[in-house]
C-alpha cells in the first residue's frame, strides 16, 4: 500500500503532470517530454528539437502509450514543418517508430493532411506550419475531453456491473495522465471511481519487463491517494482464486475491426483468467485506437523488442535509495529471450470496450463499426 504522506487528500487534485509540451526557446522550436524512463526516482524533461530524437524517445518508451504516441506524432510533423524538412518522410518515420500503436499513424498522418491541405490553399512556408502546430494542438484537446468522457462512460459501466460497489480494480501497465492528452485510458476510470468515493482497491500488475505498473501506474497512483498495491504479474492468478478482484481494466494499442484488442503482453492471461472466474474485463480506448484497416487479432503487427530488457535489469537512473544508473544481469550471458511488446486478446474474451463515443457490449465487429460511425477519429489504415 502507498504511504499515507504519498497520498493526496481525498477531493484535492494534484496538479496536473506536464507530460508533453510545445516549446519555442531561443533556440528553436522543440518537443519537450516528461521523460518516462527515469520515473518514479526522477521526474525530468527531454528536450526533442527534431524528428530523429523524437523517434529515439518513442522507440525507448521516454514517451509512450497510445493516446499520447498520437498526440506526440501530431507534434511531431508539426516540429518537421517548423524546421522546414520533409513533412511527408516525417510522418513516415514517425508512424513507423513503434508499429503495433496505431494512434502514432494516425497522429502523425492527421498533422500531414493539415499541412499539405494548407499547401494546396497556397500558403506560404510559415503559414503551413502553423496550420500543423494548430492541427496538432486540437489532437491534444481532443484526446483530453475524449479522456474525461471515457472516465465518465467506464464508471457507470462498472455500475451496472457491480452495483454493490466499492470496487476493487485490477489493471496492467500504464493508463494514467502519463498516456493521455487528459487523465488517461483505464486509470482514468479508476481515478473517477476514487473520487466518487467508488473505488476499495487498485492492485497493479508490476508489467514485466519494463515494470511500467510498478513505476508508473503506482506512481500516478500514489501522487492521486487512490488505495492500491503492485503486485507481480504472475500473482495475479491467486487474486481472482481469492475472489479479490471484481474487475479487470486495462488499455489498448490497437483495436482491429472484429473487436481484437492488441495490448501490453500480460493483458491476455488476464483476460482468461476473468473469462474463468466470472469477472467482467473491460478495455478502455478512444476510437482513434481503433482500426478498421486492420480485420483481426491475427494481422496485428507485434512488436518485438530487444532480449535486454528480459535479460537484464536496468537502473533508470539515480534513485532515492542511492542507486546508480546502470544494467544488472537477470539471465545468463547470451541467453535468447521472447519478448513480445503486445498480445492479442481476442473479443470473446472482452466484456466490454469503453470509448469516449460510448460502450460496446458485447464486443463485435458489428457492433464496433456503429460506434464508430459516430466518430471522426477512427483510424483506416
Amino acid at each position: 500500500m502507498a504511504d499515507q504522506d504519498a497520498r493526496s487528500p481525498v477531493g484535492i487534485e494534484p496538479p496536473a503532470l506536464s507530460v508533453l509540451r510545445w516549446a519555442e526557446p531561443p533556440e528553436g522550436p522543440a518537443v519537450v517530454l516528461l521523460d518516462q524512463t527515469r520515473l518514479p526516482a526522477q521526474e525530468v524533461e527531454l528536450v526533442c528539437a527534431d524528428v530523429p530524437a523524437l523517434v529515439r524517445a518513442i522507440r525507448t518508451l521516454a514517451v509512450r502509450g497510445a493516446p499520447l504516441l498520437g498526440i506526440a506524432g501530431g507534434y511531431g510533423v508539426a516540429l518537421a514543418a517548423a524546421r522546414g524538412e520533409d513533412v511527408a518522410r516525417a510522418a513516415e518515420l514517425l508512424a513507423g517508430a513503434r508499429p503495433t500503436a496505431v494512434n502514432l499513424g494516425y497522429g502523425a498522418r492527421r498533422v500531414a493532411e493539415a499541412y499539405r491541405c494548407a499547401e494546396e490553399k497556397r500558403a506560404g512556408r510559415g503559414q503551413a506550419a502553423s496550420a500543423a502546430l494548430a492541427e496538432a494542438r486540437a489532437l491534444h484537446r481532443e484526446d483530453a475531453a475524449a479522456s474525461a468522457r471515457m472516465a465518465r462512460y467506464g464508471l457507470d459501466l462498472l455500475a451496472e456491473l457491480l452495483p454493490d460497489g466499492p470496487h476493487r480494480l485490477l489493471t496492467h501497465c500504464n493508463t494514467g495522465a502519463l498516456v493521455s492528452g487528459g487523465e488517461g485510458t483505464a486509470f482514468a476510470v479508476a481515478l473517477r471511481a476514487h473520487r466518487k468515493g467508488r473505488l476499495r482497491q487498485l492492485w497493479v500488475d508490476e508489467t514485466r519487463p519494463l515494470l511500467q505498473g510498478a513505476r508508473l501506474t503506482a506512481y500516478e497512483a500514489a501522487r492521486n491517494g487512490l488505495p492500491f498495491q503492485v503486485l507481480t504479474d504472475s500473482a495475479a492468478g491467486s487474486l481472482f482464486a481469492a475472489g479479490e478482484v471484481d474487475a479487470v481494466l486495462i488499455g489498448a494499442d490497437r483495436i482491429a475491426a472484429d473487436g481484437s484488442v492488441a495490448n501490453k503482453v500480460g493483458s491476455y492471461p488476464l483476460a482468461v483468467l476473468a473469462k474463468y472466474h466470472h469477472v467482467p474485463f473491460v478495455v478502455v480506448a478512444p476510437t482513434s485506437t481503433v482500426d478498421l484497416g486492420t480485420p483481426d487479432g491475427a494481422a496485428v503487427v507485434v512488436e518485438q523488442r530487444s532480449a535486454s530488457e528480459v535479460t537484464e535489469f536496468t537502473f533508470p537512473g539515480p534513485a532515492s535509495a542511492g542507486a546508480e544508473a546502470g544494467a544488472s544481469a537477470s539471465a545468463p550471458v547470451g541467453a535468447q529471450a521472447y519478448n513480445p511488446a503486445f498480445d492479442i486478446t481476442p473479443p470473446e474474451l472482452v466484456t466490454a470496450i469503453v470509448t469516449e463515443e460510448g460502450v460496446v457490449s458485447p464486443v463485435t465487429g458489428v457492433g464496433l463499426a456503429e460506434l464508430c460511425a459516430r466518430s471522426s477519429q477512427v483510424t483506416i489504415s
